[in-house]
């Protein structure tokens, strides 16, 4: 007798990010330079009882926030966002057009993992192509696969994907009768996870504009979908502005991000900057999934971002941030092998380590050495679309230092380094 279940039910994998967590919370002991959670000592305890008293310290003001708010999210958190997210793309004060970044495109969602979910059900079917950076956010694979969504792969320089390699299989997509099924392109484009490079606007207006020269072929749109999770959490160099800040970026550009991570993951609030008529069908979704955002949640925000103890404690994140990363590179520079490689980060959670000559999968001798090491990591592996053009690299692994306490991220990386010496 069958189970019942629908083709997305039986076609959904158990996510890897899934089995991760269960290891570490399953052995405790484990040193856990995997997960991408937010430093644990960091996180705003202080100041978020203190919003919370003035929320509910008075009835009239208490009940509201504990009332259901409306599914794209509470009109002044909409405004405070995008006019942030301008800030961010032109500094504030700066005369940007306000177009590109409405209150009345703007929602509010259950982390952007969410939104990202939402996106994909909105504009795919089972079936449909996504392009993605090659690597890419691993987590974002999974939804894709429990859609049916086909993905392919593009190469990525210093300054992001590989232009040449995007308009070559945009071509080849064409050739084979096959354009029409694609939908977007994919970039996480800030301290990219997992290969913690930043996406150049330059690269993101060539991008857009080889879109659109396909869009005719296609016979519909082709948005870029612009995922700048980790776009606040920069602890070095300027900002770069984000495709919104692009002419004719309004109708092509799905900008997400989240509070979750400059904040606190425990708030779960993720946000976009979307075109009207794919925010109206996203809020439609959102409906039948949650009716909107926890409304607590969201004036907590409203207050952290009006009183300016948001802006306080993400400079105190970003801090935080590169002393981790500065430490967790100098107990790599000591204790790692000579050939083993990494990119330099300047913000984000992780540092993406090449080890030439062997492999790091699930399966691996060497992911096995470290388990029983005492330390874990992910593999690189599942960073990588399932993609026939090209066989799947497995020599590469994403550490992380952002939930790891400093004694762990030294202990950790020493234990990584004795294992990958083994291995040589």
């Amino acid at each position: 007798m069958t189970t019942g279940l629908s083709e997305l039910g039986r076609r959904t994998t158990e996510p890897p990010i899934s089995w991760l967590m269960g290891l570490a919370l399953s052995r405790p002991n484990l040193i856990s330079l995997a997960a991408g959670f937010t430093d644990n000592e960091s996180l705003p305890v202080d100041f978020t009882r203190e919003i919370l008293h003035e929320l509910l310290r008075h009835s009239k003001r208490g009940r509201p926030a504990l009332q259901y708010g409306p599914t794209a999210g509470d009109p002044e958190l909409r405004s405070l966002t995008a006019d942030r997210v301008r800030e961010l793309d032109h500094g504030a004060g700066a005369r940007a057009p306000k177009s590109r970044y409405p209150t009345d495109r703007t929602i509010i969602t259950n982390g952007s993992q969410q939104l990202l979910y939402m996106l994909t059900e909105a504009l795919c079917d089972p079936g449909d192509i996504v392009l993605v950076e090659d690597p890419t956010y691993f987590v974002y694979l999974g939804i894709a696969q429990s859609h049916g969504v086909q993905c392919k792969g593009l190469r990525l320089e210093q300054d992001g994907i590989d232009l040449k390699h995007l308009d070559g299989t945009l071509k080849r997509l064409k050739r084979s009768g096959e354009l029409k099924r694609v939908k977007f392109l994919y970039l996480v484009s800030y301290f990219q996870n997992p290969s913690c490079l930043t996406t150049s606007l330059a690269k993101k207006r060539a991008a857009l504009e080889l879109l659109r020269g396909y869009e005719k072929a296609a016979g519909h749109p082709l948005y870029l979908l612009e995922d700048a999770a980790y776009r606040e959490l920069r602890f070095e160099g300027d900002d770069t502005p984000s495709a919104l800040s692009l002419k004719g970026a309004e109708d092509r550009v799905l900008y997400t991000s989240t509070y979750s991570k400059p904040f606190a993951t425990g708030i779960r609030a993720g946000y976009g900057v979307l075109p009207e008529e794919i925010l109206k069908v996203v809020t439609r979704i959102k409906g039948n999934h949650d009716f909107g955002t926890a409304n607590l949640v969201q004036q907590v925000l409203v207050r952290a971002l009006h009183s300016g103890r948001y802006e306080r404690h993400l400079k105190q994140l970003r801090e935080r941030y590169a002393h981790k990363a500065e430490v967790m590179l100098g107990a790599m520079r000591r204790h790692f092998p000579s050939d083993i490689t990494w990119p330099d980060t300047r913000g984000g959670l992780y540092y993406w380590v090449n080890v030439p000559g062997a492999e790091t999968g699930l399966e691996s001798g060497l992911f096995k050495a470290a388990l029983d090491a005492g330390v874990f990591f992910v593999p690189g592996g599942l960073c990588y679309a399932d993609d026939p053009a090209r066989p799947r690299p497995r020599h590469e692994m994403r550490i992380s230092f952002g939930a790891a306490s400093l004694r762990n991220i030294r202990a950790g990386v020493k234990l990584l380094g004795g294992v990958l010496k083994s291995a040589n």
